[in-house]
């Protein structure tokens, strides 16, 4: 595998991360950053998290790797940051912000040497990838809401 192979599984990786996200949240690319050997990608969520929401969209996040037979890594101590890797070692991290704002990345393993192309996937919303990226400016009915979800909910985020 080489390093624009690579790329192309970890955007594969976050393309799969986002379509989990039940109901839908906006993004845009962050960063793509090749390294020596090794190739890193980073979106962002647009989309406000409120502060009673991020477990469950963490949660959201760990059920869906664990379903895709990631394996857990470490999480934070509170609670705002999870990784994961790939069976094909492919490191994953969920992170969100004091703001609401969530990061997702991929660092892929350490590959043969290559170009790497910019991200092809196109972003739900505006793409910040060559701009200074804003706080987190679109509300969610769902995601952005105060409100706590209820354990006892036998059905989870509604869409």
């Amino acid at each position: 595998m080489n390093m624009q192979e690579a790329a192309d599984r970890a955007d594969s990786i976050l393309d799969e991360t986002l379509a989990a996200i039940n109901p839908p949240v906006q993004w845009t690319h962050t960063y793509s950053m090749p390294g020596d050997c090794y190739v890193d990608r980073e979106r962002s969520v647009m989309t406000m998290i409120s502060e009673e929401r991020r477990g469950s969209f963490l949660g959201v996040l760990e059920d869906h790797w664990k379903g895709s037979g990631y394996s857990f890594v470490a999480a934070s101590e509170n609670g705002l940051a999870v990784n994961f890797k790939t069976q094909d070692g492919f490191q994953i991290q969920a992170l969100v912000g004091s703001n609401g704002q969530a990061h997702l990345s991929v660092t892929t393993p350490c590959v043969e040497k290559s170009e790497v192309a910019s991200p092809t996937s196109n972003p739900n919303g505006p793409n910040y990838s060559k701009r200074e990226l804003p706080a987190p400016n679109i509300r969610s009915d769902f995601w952005s809401s105060a409100m706590p979800i209820s354990t006892a909910s036998p059905t989870g985020p509604a869409g």
